[in-house]
């Protein structure tokens, strides 16, 4: 009689309880994130889901040699890194990447930051003619092979910025967005005319280097950074023409000189034609 008294008890007790902890839990789940992203992360979890079920066995984390010990390069690149449609995100990514993954060929925007890569090979973007960005920044990148980027036709912004590069390749015509601040470039390493023919690019970061002198300055940059390089002077066809007493560069908004040894005040027919004056030292 007792037995049957405390179940008569305790099940209700326990239904209720559950309820309230699965309304709580609800509570909590649905307040935690705006409607906007609730519903984006819900279909991004979906889909996750989705193709994890779509994977062999062996592929699943731990159920292959890779549970144990191996290289990133071991690993699907869309298990690996974080594949959402026409972008790649491989951040960070654990166990160490040391090289550009295969992806996937409708890929355009690539973000591979803070890993190890040291090299960048012709055949790593040779197939994926959709690309428009790629971030490399925080790499250990040393070397690129001539011709990695040549086979982009459509891409726009390239960052190799915080690696360990004293060469620049061979760059797209076509890029609007250039950094590569934080590397080893000197100016033997950088080519007099390595953005001659780069007419759309907006965007020029190479401070924080071992550059000695100015490259050409294509017409259609706005935004120039040179600071904290090894810049002893300026010629007077570095920014402007000393054939072309009329020419302007209304365009040029911002250039960034200071960190450099030139005493930018003895060169004062070099800027002539520029709507600013660089920031810098000027005495």
């Amino acid at each position: 009689m007792k037995a049957l008294l405390f179940t008569c008890v305790l099940v209700p007790w326990l239904a209720a309880a559950s309820a309230g902890r699965s309304e709580q839990d609800s509570q909590l789940i649905v307040g935690s994130l705006p409607a906007s992203e609730r519903n984006g992360y819900f279909a991004d979890h979906s889909k996750l889901r989705r193709a994890r079920r779509a994977l062999p066995v062996a592929d699943e984390p731990g159920d292959g040699p890779m549970g144990q010990a191996g290289d990133a390069s071991d690993l699907p690149t869309c298990l690996l890194c974080v594949c959402l449609t026409g972008s790649v995100y491989c951040e960070e990514v654990s166990p160490d990447m040391t090289s550009v993954p295969n992806l996937p060929k409708e890929t355009a925007y690539l973000y591979a930051r803070f890993n190890k890569i040291k090299k960048i090979r012709t055949k790593d973007f040779a197939d994926i003619v959709t690309m428009k960005r790629i971030d490399l920044t925080g790499n250990m990148i040393s070397e690129i092979e001539d011709g990695a980027f040549s086979s982009l036709p459509l891409l726009e912004e390239l960052n190799l910025a915080e690696n360990k590069l004293a060469k620049l390749p061979m760059l797209p015509a076509k890029l609007k967005y250039f950094n590569a601040n934080g590397n080893l470039l000197q100016t033997r390493g950088v080519k007099a005319n390595a953005f001659k023919k780069l007419t759309t690019l907006v965007n020029l970061y190479l401070a924080d280097n071992e550059m000695e002198a100015i490259p050409h300055i294509p017409d259609s940059v706005q935004i120039l950074h040179l600071q904290n390089n090894n810049i002893t002077d300026v010629n007077i066809d570095t920014f402007c023409r000393s054939n072309d007493n009329y020419y302007l560069r209304p365009s040029l908004s911002e250039v960034r000189m200071d960190g450099n040894p030139v005493v930018l005040s003895k060169y004062p027919d070099s800027f002539t034609c520029m709507k600013v004056l660089p920031i810098g030292q000027y005495r």
